[in-house]
């Protein structure tokens, strides 16, 4: 197995870890797990494209890996009022809706070459920041107009990258059907 991938297993197996950190309220060490699950996401992104060790599991499990990573967070931080239920909503929605074109146009047999747009690289970013300011916020004093303003910016990025993923699943379902057809199976 390849480095990238046992950095992302990491980020995976770290999840229950921040989760069951984040039910007992343990905001500071679930900062820590967070942060450190980050790094993982940045290193194993950057070794396989440096040393060429990009794979197709990798391509799969890399997105899941943040999505389980990022779903968890936004769900439960959102369950301790600590993030807007909009902005929770949009996340979980957005993610949900991509895994749901994924699984109808692999069930149909539509050829899918997983891979992140800049917007959606961007929003996991936005999300990544908004989740490490929320944690963050009982050891520094965010100003309240600044994580208001990171809310918004990640919700209007989120809600942008859901429609984008909406756009471009519909056209590869049109290129993927024969001329002439009606699009049915």
């Amino acid at each position: 197995m390849s480095i990238p991938n046992i950095l992302t297993l990491i980020r995976i197996l770290l999840t229950p870890l921040l989760v069951w950190l984040l039910l007992n309220e343990k905001l500071t060490a679930a900062l820590a797990v967070f942060f450190f699950a980050g790094i993982t996401d940045g290193l194993d992104g950057f070794i396989a494209r440096v040393f060429h060790q990009k794979t197709r599991l990798g391509a799969y499990l890399d997105p899941l890996a943040d999505k389980i990573l990022l779903v968890s967070s936004f769900v439960l931080l959102g369950h301790m009022n600590l993030l807007p239920s909009s902005l929770v909503v949009a996340a979980v929605s957005r993610d949900l809706l991509i895994l749901t074109g994924v699984m109808t146009l692999t069930f149909f047999q539509v050829p899918l070459e997983i891979r992140p747009s800049a917007l959606s690289k961007l929003t996991t970013l936005a999300q990544i920041v908004t989740v490490l300011v929320t944690l963050s916020h009982p050891l520094m004093a965010w100003a309240s107009w600044l994580r208001k303003s990171l809310y918004v910016l990640t919700g209007l990025l989120t809600v942008a990258s859901g429609l984008h993923y909406t756009i471009l699943g519909f056209r590869i379902w049109e290129r993927s059907r024969p001329m002439g057809t009606n699009g049915s199976p």
